[in-house]
């Protein structure tokens, strides 16, 4: 009886490790492109510039060249954040500015049409 319930924790901590860094992989990728947009710009300036000096030396493959080493740099940055993450333990419910992840409303203000104070204080 002990075995199975120690087996069934166990694989229901492994489901959620596994969920918690599908969400922060997700997390950090949707930052990358929203946050970090003048990041990219300035990746793609950067691999632009070193595709056009490599092209002297390696006429073919020069672009494919600095194009899979941008991609796969971005990539293997997101997977490994998210991966230090998850093995911290930080959980994504935990996080204070994620509360659009979990479907938490923070509203900052509430709304106040413009008929309201003719028609709030009526009764039917």
């Amino acid at each position: 009886m002990q075995l199975s319930q120690n087996q069934g924790l166990s694989k229901v901590y492994s489901l959620s490790m596994v969920k918690s860094f599908l969400i922060w992989t997700f997390t950090l990728g949707v930052c990358l492109l929203v946050v970090g947009f003048p990041l990219v710009v300035l990746m793609v300036t950067i691999g632009a510039l070193l595709a056009i000096a490599l092209q002297s030396v390696l006429p073919v493959s020069a672009v494919l060249l600095v194009a899979g080493a941008l991609i796969g740099g971005n990539i293997l940055a997101v997977v490994a954040g998210a991966a230090l993450l998850t093995l911290k333990g930080v959980n994504p419910q935990e996080v204070r500015w994620l509360h659009w992840l979990h479907g938490e409303a923070n509203p900052l203000h509430t709304s106040i049409y413009a008929a309201c104070p003719l028609t709030c204080d009526l009764d039917s």
